[in-house]
């Protein structure tokens, strides 16, 4: 009897032929949905034969693969202990620090957007190829966008399959995207949270040692959440230190999409570039920030490049809630004097 391949495993699956919905050219029916799937956000990530990395290695799976999860469960003697969480997926266990937990939802297209406004879009599936056009080479692919990242849309027209793409812009460029693929976010998703309260009865509180984001109103915690600060690295003569900086500041700049990266739109994925970075919040003049993270899920370690990483749906929540509060129907960007925004204390 012949041994079932993971190429027919996925075959029977569905995920092979779900795969192909990232492609421009397939459509499937609106309102899908698998909330079990995790998205490899890493070159590879091994599977286990146990919830240890001490175990055997019994396979690999590579980056952007989709991987059906049947259930969470806690590494052999809760290791690692700061983020003791393993998915059983097939053929054994995969730990989750290096896998994102996506969805599948496909979107209606808006009709119209006003003219000269823009608005803001949020990846449903677990990536899509944007592409550029030009009139000399039509259209060309560029970046993947990966689920729950955030982009602006400043343009509506006939995409290289014949449904509506939105343009997207972008710090760096300019390209576009399947409207089934990104979900327009409403004002009101976005509303601020406790928006009357004075500012100096807020207060954000990241214990690095703890790796623990605290939010206070009046000195009373009213959202944790772990984060993922800045590695410990040696540096190199005028490389810039990658430890997120203690001390004392304030939100001062907030926005909901940041290109961060080289700005390269034809970069390959191994490259250091992330479109639309989510509800991102300045602290420091030097790129500092509290923002929501696609490409990794290992929150309790230092993961960084000095910022402090949350996940996306934790990110939105701060964002809403720390001062100055963000209007949603301005796109323009916004300084803030740093004497009025949310104040930050960073310590061990």
């Amino acid at each position: 009897m012949s041994t079932l391949s993971r190429r027919d495993f996925l075959k029977l699956g569905g995920l092979a032929l779900g795969t192909l919905a990232f492609a421009p050219s397939v459509k499937f029916p609106l309102g899908f949905d698998d909330g079990s799937l995790v998205r490899v956000a890493t070159t590879s990530v091994s599977v286990y034969r146990e919830p240890s990395d001490e175990s055997a290695i019994v396979g690999t799976w590579y980056r952007d693969e989709l991987v059906h999860v049947y259930e969470e469960v806690k590494g052999l003697n809760g290791e690692p202990k700061t983020n003791p969480i393993w998915y059983r997926v097939w053929g054994g266990y995969m730990h989750r620090a290096h896998l994102q937990k996506v969805k599948i939802l496909y979107n209606k297209p808006i009709a119209s957007l006003a003219e000269g406004t823009r608005q803001l879009v949020e990846v449903t599936v677990p990536f899509t190829q944007a592409y550029q056009h030009t009139n000399r080479y039509g259209w060309q692919p560029n970046l993947r966008l990966y689920y729950e990242s955030v982009h602006w849309i400043d343009a509506i027209g006939e995409g290289p399959d014949g449904i509506p793409w939105y343009r997207v812009f972008d710090a760096s460029g300019v390209y576009h995207v399947s409207s089934m693929h990104v979900r327009p976010i409403p004002h009101e998703d976005l509303s601020p949270i406790s928006p009357d309260l004075p500012y100096e009865a807020k207060r954000i509180e990241v214990n690095l040692t703890t790796q623990m984001l605290s939010a206070l109103e009046y000195d009373k915690p009213v959202f944790e959440a772990k984060i993922a600060s800045g590695v410990t690295s040696v540096r190199k003569p005028g490389q810039i230190s990658t430890i997120t900086p203690i001390g004392d500041f304030r939100v001062f700049e907030k926005k909901p999409a940041v290109h961060m990266g080289d700005g390269n739109l034809f970069a390959d994925v191994d490259d250091y570039e992330l479109p639309g970075v989510p509800w991102t919040m300045y602290f420091t003049e030097h790129g500092h920030a509290f923002h929501g993270t696609y490409w990794h899920d290992n929150f309790g370690t230092p993961m960084s490049h000095g910022c402090v990483n949350m996940r996306s749906s934790e990110a939105r929540w701060l964002f809403r809630w720390a001062m100055p509060p963000f209007k949603a129907d301005k796109y323009a960007t916004e300084y803030y004097v740093r004497d009025y925004g949310t104040p930050i204390r960073i310590f061990y």
